[in-house]
């Protein structure tokens, strides 16, 4: 039989779509492309229900997977069907249902479907303590990079954000289980670890023995075959002296920290409930700066979130400089039914928003552009992941340790440099976006 998976959302569901693809291959199914003419026996989307957007989103894929084959079973796992399984198997054409934590039960209710033709919900409850569903992607990934998921739920339910009620509390994953994965990764030829999670700044909370996220970069540093390790995200209460001595040693670590701010604004960051002030995130700048030479520092906005004045607005604008970012992902504020911020008062109206968009996501191409012209002539590290072709010529991509992308020129393609860290001197910027230009050293 032949499977299909869809994913929708984040790094951490990317994690679990290519977990469950091999939970299904060892099944004995062939996977097909989702989007491809091959019809499938079995459609699998994995669900997002981050915004009204992407719930709608999710139900677009279900009606898609069912119009490729009437006769296929549709199974519906995730975020959405979290708090949607009772709606979604009563309106909508789908077979299966499995909530959050239940994404380990897929073949096998696969097959109890199969013989007794009867629509299945599987879906946790976790608002309570709950354990660390056990997935795991042991086989060589597509890419020489990995992402690998270490920690799911939140307990900040900041004031905009749906993820608690659908991810529900911190769970942890055992330091053994996520050695034992990366040891089987790297063993596959993976250079590049990168950690994901629901709220990776709260690893550990749960976890008796204290371990913290700080011990498991360190872990993996001694892993051999393993050149660099990234954390895909920091809330800025990680960041500490302690946190950041502790990790210091570690070479391997990548100096890029994607530090969530959402907002310049403490009066909105307080109607946010993010816990910090812009001054409490300035010094964690600060600190990174003081432990890392010019690390790359990037964050995400939200604008026009409800009550966000033109005074409020300016502040944010006015933060970007001050904090010195290397890029920001800006997004305008989406009201999410069950958060307390869409039920708050003087909405910000959809033209307001969309210009206060543009201009901060121009003000973090200003800030981009800035950065990538201090850097020509400088040599980096990159490692070496596929080959680009334009206009006759031949290149080679890769990241450098603050995730810059680089395209260097090579006179042919040569499959055995993939994989590896490679020597580039930067010669300008490419004109792909927040991308520059090199020549193999």
């Amino acid at each position: 039989m032949k499977a299909a998976i869809h994913n929708l959302g984040c790094k951490t569901n990317a994690y679990e779509a290519e977990a469950m693809e091999q939970s299904l291959k060892e099944a004995g199914y062939d996977i097909v492309d989702f989007n491809g003419d091959e019809p499938a026996d079995v459609y699998v989307i994995n669900t997002c229900s981050v915004t009204n957007i992407a719930d709608r989103k999710s139900r677009q894929m279900i009606h898609k997977a069912k119009s490729k084959n009437g006769e296929a079973i549709i199974v519906a796992v995730g975020c959405f069907v979290q708090v949607n399984a009772e709606e979604i198997l009563k309106n909508e054409p789908v077979d299966i249902c499995l909530g959050s934590n239940d994404k380990h039960l897929l073949t096998g209710c696969i097959e109890e479907f199969k013989q007794n033709a009867e629509k299945i919900s599987r879906v946790s409850d976790i608002s309570k303590d709950a354990d660390y569903e056990r997935l795991e992607v042991s086989h060589k990934p597509r890419h020489t990079r990995a992402f690998i998921k270490i920690e799911d739920g939140c307990n900040r339910f900041c004031s905009y954000c749906i993820i608690p009620y659908v991810r529900g509390r911190i769970r942890s994953r055992s330091l053994s289980d996520i050695t034992h994965e990366v040891t089987d990764l790297s063993k596959e030829g993976v250079k590049e670890i990168v950690l994901t999670g629901i709220n990776l700044s709260s690893y550990g909370a749960d976890l008796k023995d204290g371990t913290d996220i700080a011990d498991v970069v360190l872990a993996l540093n001694e892993i051999p075959g393993i050149e660099r390790i990234r954390i895909s995200s920091f809330e800025p209460q990680l960041i500490t002296e302690g946190f950041l001595e502790k990790i210091r040693p570690v070479t391997k670590l990548c100096p890029h920290f994607h530090l969530s701010l959402q907002s310049g604004c403490d009066t909105v960051l307080e109607r946010m409930r993010r816990g910090y002030t812009t001054e409490d995130y300035l010094d964690k700048c600060r600190l990174l700066r003081k432990y890392y030479d010019e690390p790359s520092i990037t964050t995400d906005i939200i604008t026009a979130f409800p009550g966000e004045t033109e005074e409020e607005f300016k502040a944010t604008y006015d933060f970007l400089e001050r904090a010195g970012f290397f890029d920001i992902h800006v997004f305008p504020f989406s009201p999410r039914k069950g958060t307390p911020a869409a039920e708050m008062p003087d909405p910000v109206d959809g033209r307001t928003a969309k210009l206060r968009s543009a201009l901060l996501i121009s003000k973090g191409q200003e800030l981009t552009k800035r950065v990538l012209k201090e850097r020509v002539g400088s040599r980096v590290e990159i490692l070496a992941e596929e080959y680009a072709f334009k206009d006759g010529d031949t290149f080679i991509t890769g990241h450098t340790p603050d995730y810059v992308k680089v395209f260097a020129e090579v006179e042919k393609k040569d499959p055995d440099i993939i994989g590896q860290i490679i020597s580039v001197t930067l010669t300008g910027k490419s004109e792909k976006d927040k991308a520059m230009k090199g020549n193999i050293c």
